[in-house]
């Protein structure tokens, strides 16, 4: 399941961001991964411990809480704080999937990436390059999303970030832990909770109404993990 979740910034919060980001103190993204995407990949970010990273990763985080979207989508019941990374001319990151198992820098928790996402806030027409390539049972997507706006997939999904030939690319990356661990489940749980939220306008005091939101739940029930 592959979700586009738009204008998570506006068009001018998107722009004030990257503008802090653009004078941050960048280091070799190799810092974050593992053994193999180690090889492949080619890029800066911000360290772990960044002020101005945890202070717009606390923004990000917020903004993603109060998204009706993203929270029917993911279930998140862990949000691995956001990272930042910047891809210019020259730079990019090979096929690869991430590590099933994140640990959070300075803490004892650890979250297990069942879904990926990535935030962009860089104009698509500024730079050349830096599609984000998604392979997975829907297909082959490349992802190249207006400034302020998120892609979520599965963190099972193979990927990467195609080279940056023209300017520059600068996004947040992070994973989600979800209440729901299979992509197939949460997927039906989106679709059955979109049909209930599309009827309620029309027939929201129908008994079928109660009864679909009990069918939700109990499934909620059976496939949740807490």
């Amino acid at each position: 399941m592959l979700i586009e979740i738009p204008e998570l910034f506006s068009t001018q919060e998107a722009l004030a961001i990257r503008q802090q980001l653009e004078g941050a103190d960048w280091v070799d993204g190799r810092v974050t991964a593992g053994h193999q995407s180690g090889k492949v990949k080619s890029n800066r970010q911000l360290p772990e411990d960044s002020p101005l990273g945890r202070e717009l990763g606390n923004r990000v985080i917020e903004r993603l809480t109060g998204n009706n979207l993203f929270m029917a989508a993911a279930l998140p019941r862990k949000i691995f704080p956001p990272l930042f990374n910047l891809y210019a001319s020259g730079e990019s990151f090979g096929n690869h999937i991430d590590n099933a198992i994140r640990s959070i820098s300075g803490s004892t928790e650890r979250v297990r990436t069942d879904l990926s996402l990535t935030l962009f806030f860089t104009e698509p027409d500024s730079y050349d390059g830096g599609e984000l390539v998604i392979e997975d049972t829907f297909g082959h997507q490349e992802v190249k999303l207006a400034a302020g706006s998120a892609v979520l997939y599965p963190g099972t999904s193979l990927h990467r970030v195609n080279a940056v030939t023209r300017g520059a690319r600068i996004s947040s990356f992070f994973w989600v832990q979800s209440l729901v661990r299979e992509d197939s489940e949460r997927a039906l749980l989106l679709q059955l909770d979109v049909a209930i939220q599309r009827l309620m306008p029309d027939v929201s005091e129908h008994v079928s109404i109660k009864e679909l939101t009990g069918v939700y739940h109990n499934l909620l029930r059976r496939w949740a993990d807490v």
